[in-house]
């Protein structure tokens, strides 16, 4: 591990050119291709003078939900939303997920990453309801890498040994408002602090990785190994 850098130090060098945004969501049920997707919120990060992450925007909506969608009703008494409650200035999953990309991708750009990597807890659940949605609207120009994501659960299991949320954040330290969670505001805003605590604390006891420069050629591993099986045919 390296010492912190912080005048050549940069989320761009960090994550392997990919920008990290959290992002938590509610739905009307399990399934993102059938059950509706009734909330969402992402959060940006930026780092400090310092080398350490700390929490930027926040962008959030109450999602109307889509034509067709199932609505379970466990999960809505388990959330306590009605997903119908137009007082909540419910929009449509376009006017939700375009503008919340559209700023996503600035950010990438403005981090000169690639593009950005999501950050949930359980971040594959969330994930696949941000997929299944944008499928719905053809949208072709999503920022978010389409299998990989950083997971808070795994990673405050591996930290803190808490892998539920609401205990990963005691551990860690941050105070956390039982009366908001399950929503995906606060829920939000918490999984951003917790991802930020174990960055730095990882960063202040381990220092920066060293960057891996060699050259990999893919291409010759693969076909090396596809003769290798015809010689043994």
């Amino acid at each position: 591990m390296s010492d912190l850098q912080s005048n050549t130090y940069s989320i761009k060098d960090r994550f392997r050119q990919f920008y990290p945004v959290i992002v938590d969501v509610e739905t009307a049920g399990l399934d993102p291709k059938t059950d509706a997707l009734i909330e969402v919120s992402m959060m940006t990060v930026k780092m400090d003078e310092k080398g350490m992450l700390v929490p930027d925007e926040q962008y959030h909506a109450n999602i109307r939900p889509f034509p067709g969608s199932l609505v379970k009703q466990a999960n809505i008494d388990f959330l306590g939303i009605d997903p119908f409650d137009e007082s909540r200035n419910l929009v449509s999953e376009e006017d939700a997920l375009i503008p919340m990309f559209k700023a996503i991708a600035k950010k990438v750009k403005a981090n000169k990453c690639k593009r950005a990597i999501l950050v949930g807890h359980n971040g594959s659940f969330d994930l696949g309801f941000i997929k299944a949605a944008t499928e719905r609207l053809n949208y072709k120009r999503s920022p978010f890498h389409p299998f990989s994501v950083c997971d808070t659960a795994s990673l405050s299991m591996l930290v803190y040994g808490q892998s539920v949320l609401v205990k990963a954040c005691i551990a860690a330290g941050i105070d956390f408002d039982l009366d908001k969670a399950h929503g995906a505001e606060y829920d939000t805003k918490m999984e951003c602090l917790l991802f930020c605590k174990i960055f730095n604390k990882f960063t202040t006891f381990c220092g920066v990785p060293e960057p891996v420069n060699e050259e990999i050629d893919y291409t010759k591993s693969s076909s090396e190994s596809s003769d290798e099986g015809n010689k043994s045919e």
